[in-house]
């Protein structure tokens, strides 16, 4: 006889699927869902800006959405290589819009104890030291997977977050309607607008 009853135990048991792997993400993703617009919920109800904390924020705000509405028409997940539009000068451009929407939500709703600002701060240490590390590992290696030596090639040209002065030289994709409603971003510039217009309405101010 061979081997011990704990080794034979694990040996047959099953090594986690990709699709087990998946839904984990899904949860995960749901979660963070979850938290976000809660917090967002939280801020709209609670902060009193001024017309000028307001002004401010929608225009952080509104730049950074118009990035991602740029983007979701062009982005085709996984199956091509996109590199055309925002993506000729970043490599994820939603990103970048979800940290400056970030930036301008802070700012357009302060609240006591600066509670505004820490929800900033800790929404950029998350980003900075979780979101894009995470992703930086797992996506490029994907996506070079499927694309092979162009992938690579614009990885190496294009940065991650902070654009490029100069755009990639070999651009691909144009702007669709049909990505831009798959990609679902109408929800976010519908949400965005529901936000502004909550804060306006409940603020002493307007």
């Amino acid at each position: 006889m061979t081997g011990t009853p704990d080794a034979a135990a694990r040996a047959s048991k099953p090594a986690p699927r990709p699709d087990q792997d998946s839904g984990r993400n899904r949860a995960l993703g749901v979660v963070r869902l979850v938290v976000v617009w809660a917090v967002a919920a939280g801020l709209a109800w609670f902060g009193k800006p001024s017309r000028i904390e307001w002004a401010v924020g929608l225009a952080f705000t509104a730049l950074g959405e118009s990035l991602r509405v740029w983007a979701a028409g062009y982005l085709v997940k996984t199956k091509e290589l996109i590199t055309g539009g925002p993506y000729a000068r970043v490599r994820n451009p939603l990103y970048l819009g979800r940290l400056l929407i970030l930036t301008g939500v802070a700012i357009a709703a302060p609240m006591p104890y600066y509670s505004n600002l820490i929800v900033l701060a800790v929404g950029y240490a998350v980003f900075f030291f979780y979101y894009l590390p995470r992703k930086e590992r797992v996506e490029p290696k994907r996506l070079e997977e499927v694309h092979g030596q162009p992938f690579r090639e614009y990885f190496d040209a294009v940065p991650a977050i902070f654009p490029a002065i100069r755009p990639y030289a070999n651009r691909r994709g144009s702007w669709k309607w049909a990505n831009f409603s798959k990609n679902e971003e109408l929800l976010m510039v519908v949400s965005l607008t529901v936000f502004f217009v909550v804060l306006a309405w409940k603020s002493p101010a307007f």
